[in-house]
Parts: structure tokens; C-alpha cells; sequence
């Protein structure tokens, strides 16, 4: 009888084991991978190519000495010029910059965080670095050995290769563009370890399209941001309509955060944060980590707008109305919740009016301002809130 129960377990165990995830390909299409918008850190907004090892290590320190690991900040990610030359055998080095990759690697890690790292399908990266062109399957195997959680795919040079190879032909040059990401999508589960995949395609041939049908966690929306108001506005408000594309594993990417850079004000910098978190973006912050002051670590930090584009659901919000430089954008939540956001894109303070029954609500709502953390308690048909210029006021709307 024992002998029979023993056999009856082992035989349940093998069916669960059989059901679970058995592959890095099974485990992507689980959704685990890159369940809600990564979120984290990047080098290039502040340091770009003067990046170094102590740069990382300091950024790492901040991260949990702010609290904004905890807070959900987890992907510590090098962009361009960590690179080195290929040794006798092809194998891509980290150059004086970057003395040991792995101790650093293994330096993240030891602080609960995740390592992320840069390259391109091209033979050179954007600033010049060896590219993978030639050598995916290596280079994935390398950042696997190294410990990397997490690679940044930027075409850069690999356009040349497309209008080279099917000059005049643009379809031709789209199809070996995704060729390309499939390529490496295929390194890096053949390393078996869990990779984070973010195209950086700058949108070319509708990315949202067939991003998830190459293995992308998350791909550029467009082109590069910057440090300006105009630019980060820009961006942000052309996402509208892309919501249907995205979902828990694959998300839009409008690209990094430049919150705490200093050319924009602390409305500006409320209404990139809020913009991004109703479009359930990465964020990814791209600042001085080791020089915060009290505003931005305020609105990197704020815990709302981190639920907003955190949340369970996995929906991306999208544009709900606009009227001249006025615009009311809202992402659905989890439990009926919505998240609304009134923007003013215009260059005087302005009143704001959100209807409920727009937001598919009807009856008495609950309403939290989640800027100012204040309870704005029960409401009937609509609010009206004064915006400041640039600026956005934040809700969570409830039944």
C-alpha cells in the first residue's frame, strides 16, 4: 500500500511538473517575465558614454539607501561604451571602464537588484562599440555567464546592413530587421536564463505589431527623448491608441524617464511621471541617482503613480478626451478602480473638468489626488480641478 501511495504522489508530481514551465520560451509566454512594466535605472540620460563601474555601484548604493529599490526600482541597466574588444575566439570583453564585469554583476545582485546591459544586431553599437552582428549566440551566452537579467537591442548600425543588402526594397529591410531581433531572441533563450528583451527600434515598421512575435518584454515606441519639455510632451501624448498592443510581458516603450535631469520644472517633471504611469511605460529612471534632492526623490518615489503603472491588471490607459491643449487621459484598474489624469499642455494654469460617466462610472465616486496624497472623498457627476501650466493633476477614481 505505501509503495502504491508513493507511486500515485510520484505520478502527481510529474503531472505538475509537466504543467509547469519547462523552457525559457514556455517561461516568457507565462507573462512572469517582465510582468508589469520594468522599472529601474539606465546610464545613458545623465552620463552617456562617460559611464564607469563606480558610476554603477554608486547608482546601485542610492537606489537602496533612497528606498527606490524597495519602491520597485529594480533593473540596474549600462547603455553604450561598456564595451570592449573580441578575444582570440570572438568573445566580446568589457573595456577599462568596466574592469570585471561578472564582480559587478555579482555586485548588483548581492544588493537585490538586476543587472541590465546594451548592444546592437549591427556589427557597431551607436557610439562606435562592437556590436553582436556575427556573434548572438556568444554574446548571450557571455551576458548569461556574467549574470546579466536584462539587454537593450538598439539597431544603430544595423540599419546600414538593411539598405545595403535590399537597397530600394523597404518591406525586404523590415523583414531582416525582425529577423535580426528573432535572432537574438533565440540566443538568449538558448541560455536559459531569464532575460529581460527590450527592442530599440525607435518604432520602425510598427513595432507594436510583431514586437511580441520576436521575443520582445518591451520596444521603443519612438524615437530618443531628452531633457525638455517639448520633446518628453511630444512622446508621451503620440502613445495615444496604443493601448490594444500591450500586456503583462510585452510593453510600449516611450523610453526612459528624465525626471531629476534640471531642464524641466517639478509640474513638468509630474506630468512625465504621471504620463508614463498611465501608460503602464518601464520606467526607467535616467538621473544622477547619487545627487537627488527632495523633489525629484518625491516624484520618483511616489508610491500612487508607481501603483498606476504597476498595477496587476496590466492595461495600458489611453487618451479619453481633448479639447485644445486639454487633455484627460485614463487607465483601468485593478478591483473597478481608474486612474485619470488631467493634463494642461497649454501655457497658463487652466480649470479641468473630468465626467465620471466618461470614465464609465455612474452614481457617487471616491476620489484620491494622488500628487498631493489628499482624500478628496465622495463626488457626484464630475470634478473640476484648477492645472497648473505643463503641469497634471492625478486621480484614483473608485466606486
Amino acid at each position: 500500500m505505501r509503495i502504491r501511495r508513493l507511486g500515485f504522489f510520484a505520478l502527481l508530481l510529474a503531472g505538475i511538473l509537466w504543467l509547469l514551465p519547462s523552457s525559457p520560451t514556455a517561461h516568457a509566454q507565462s507573462g512572469t517575465l517582465a510582468a508589469t512594466p520594468p522599472m529601474g535605472w539606465n546610464s545613458w540620460n545623465h552620463f552617456a558614454g562617460r559611464v564607469t563601474d563606480a558610476d554603477v555601484r554608486a547608482a546601485v548604493d542610492a537606489m537602496v539607501a533612497s528606498g527606490m529599490r524597495d519602491a520597485g526600482y529594480i533593473y540596474v541597466n549600462i547603455d553604450d561604451t561598456w564595451e570592449g574588444q573580441r578575444d582570440a575566439q570572438g568573445n566580446i570583453t568589457s573595456n577599462s571602464k568596466f574592469p570585471d564585469m561578472k564582480a559587478l554583476a555579482d555586485y548588483v545582485h548581492s544588493k537585490g537588484l538586476k543587472l541590465g546591459i546594451y548592444s546592437s544586431p549591427g556589427p557597431k553599437t551607436c557610439a562606435g562599440y562592437p556590436g553582436s552582428y556575427g556573434h548572438e549566440q556568444q554574446d548571450a551566452n557571455t551576458y548569461a555567464k556574467w549574470g546579466v537579467d536584462y539587454l537593450k537591442y538598439d539597431l544603430c548600425s544595423y540599419g546600414g546592413i538593411m539598405k545595403k543588402e535590399a537597397p530600394g526594397d523597404q518591406q525586404k529591410q523590415w523583414e531582416m530587421m525582425q529577423a535580426a531581433y528573432e535572432k537574438m531572441h533565440q540566443a538568449l533563450l538558448n541560455t536559459h536564463r531569464p532575460i529581460v528583451f527590450s527592442l530599440c527600434q525607435y518604432g520602425f515598421d510598427a513595432v507594436w505589431n510583431w514586437g511580441p512575435k520576436v521575443g520582445g518584454n518591451l520596444w521603443r515606441t519612438t524615437g530618443d527623448i531628452n531633457d525638455s519639455y517639448d520633446r518628453m510632451s511630444v512622446i508621451g501624448f503620440a502613445q495615444a491608441g496604443l493601448s490594444k498592443y500591450a500586456a503583462p510581458g510585452h510593453w510600449n516603450d516611450p523610453d526612459m524617464l528624465e525626471v531629476g535631469n534640471g531642464r524641466m520644472t517639478p509640474d513638468e517633471y509630474r506630468t512625465h511621471m504621471s504620463l508614463w504611469a498611465i501608460l503602464a511605460a518601464p520606467l526607467l529612471a535616467g538621473n544622477d541617482l547619487s545627487k537627488m534632492d527632495d523633489t525629484t526623490l518625491s516624484i520618483l518615489m511616489n508610491k500612487d503613480a508607481i501603483a498606476v503603472d504597476q498595477d496587476r491588471l496590466g492595461i495600458q490607459g489611453d487618451r479619453v478626451r481633448a479639447v485644445g491643449p486639454f487633455e484627460v487621459w485614463m487607465k483601468p484598474l485593478a478591483g473597478g478602480a481608474k486612474a485619470v489624469a488631467l493634463f494642461n499642455r497649454s501655457e497658463a494654469e487652466y480649470p479641468i473638468t473630468v465626467q465620471f460617466k466618461d470614465m464609465g462610472f455612474s452614481g457617487v465616486v471616491h476620489a484620491r489626488d494622488l500628487w498631493s496624497g489628499k482624500d478628496l472623498g465622495t463626488l457626484h457627476g464630475s470634478y473640476t480641478a484648477m492645472v497648473p501650466r505643463h503641469g497634471v493633476v492625478l486621480l484614483r477614481l473608485s466606486k
